[in-house]
């Protein structure tokens, strides 16, 4: 079972994987000659930026589409280590593009709309590497769910989060799968019944981020954490997140039997033989980044 977890890992996107992108990718808005997305990948670290500050960086079927290459591209490469979600101007993200949500576009479009954003929200979760979320500003609705689906949320105070649907005659309930699974249950429900905001500091506190630091220092602490996953084995990472948002559904026992079976499993990788070892030895360990054994 753990085995089949570190294959999952590190290669289940093997056949989903597209052709290495520059800066940009193919998605453009239809007003617009700017990309969408912008992706960027230095020593290990992917960043990709929501670029679209015009329509508050609406999470439109195309914008969905962009985000999504930009997160699988190359996915299972040596080389990719993290991922680092953030977005241009003062809004994270709106949420979805309501004018695409219209009776104009009939039930057919909608259901692909809601299709790709759910499948954009697991990709997150389910890829080997690490996500991390950026936030310095206004995260709503979708764009809050996208803040409650990564790893790791790093925001500036005076961002804040919202699921206001309700508000505009369209309840929150994809969302609400994200949030739920973050925050308290009856902390969830008054967002989503209500619309109201909640604060970066009410955020940390019921769980919906990780940390809240000042803006100018955003940059600084999102990259430190970023950089200390790089320092990792990735194959040890990507071992531990699928084992993690593996047993989180699973009830206690199973969930100890799940961890036990890949902590053993882990110990017949070679970077986990490595680790002790170097540990031992007083050393910095030497990783090899691949998912071989050193033992049966």
């Amino acid at each position: 079972m753990a085995r089949s977890l570190l294959c999952r890992a590190v290669g289940v996107f093997q056949l989903s994987r597209t052709p290495t992108l520059l800066a940009g990718t193919r998605f453009y808005s239809q007003t617009d000659p700017e990309p969408l997305t912008v992706r960027q990948q230095n020593s290990g670290i992917r960043r990709i930026i929501l670029n679209n500050p015009k329509k508050r960086n609406a999470l439109s079927l195309s914008m969905l589409e962009s985000l999504r290459e930009n997160i699988l591209t190359d996915v299972d490469s040596d080389e990719l280590r993290v991922i680092v979600i953030s977005a241009k101007g003062p809004v994270f993200s709106s949420g979805h593009d309501l004018k695409e949500l219209t009776s104009a576009q009939g039930r057919e479009y909608h259901t692909k709309v809601f299709h790709t954003c759910a499948e954009v929200m697991t990709l997150i979760q389910d890829i080997p590497v690490p996500v991390i979320a950026m936030v310095n500003g206004v995260a709503t609705a979708a764009g809050c769910q996208l803040v409650a689906s990564c790893d790791v949320a790093v925001v500036t105070e005076k961002s804040t989060f919202a699921t206001p649907g309700v508000n505009v005659g369209l309840f929150c309930s994809t969302p609400a799968v994200a949030i739920g699974r973050a925050v308290p249950r009856k902390v969830a429900m008054e967002m989503l019944f209500t619309g109201t905001p909640i604060s970066a500091h009410d955020a940390l506190l019921h769980g919906l981020v990780s940390k809240v630091v000042p803006e100018e220092r955003l940059e600084e602490e999102t990259m430190a954490i970023a950089q200390r996953v790089c320092q990792a084995s990735r194959p040890v990472v990507a071992l531990g997140k699928a084992t993690f948002q593996r047993q989180m559904a699973q009830g206690r026992d199973a969930a100890y039997a799940t961890a036990s079976k890949v902590m053993v499993d882990n110990l017949a990788l070679r970077d986990g033989q490595e680790g002790i070892r170097a540990f031992i030895e007083k050393r910095k360990p030497v990783w090899s980044n691949k998912a071989e054994k050193a033992h049966d």
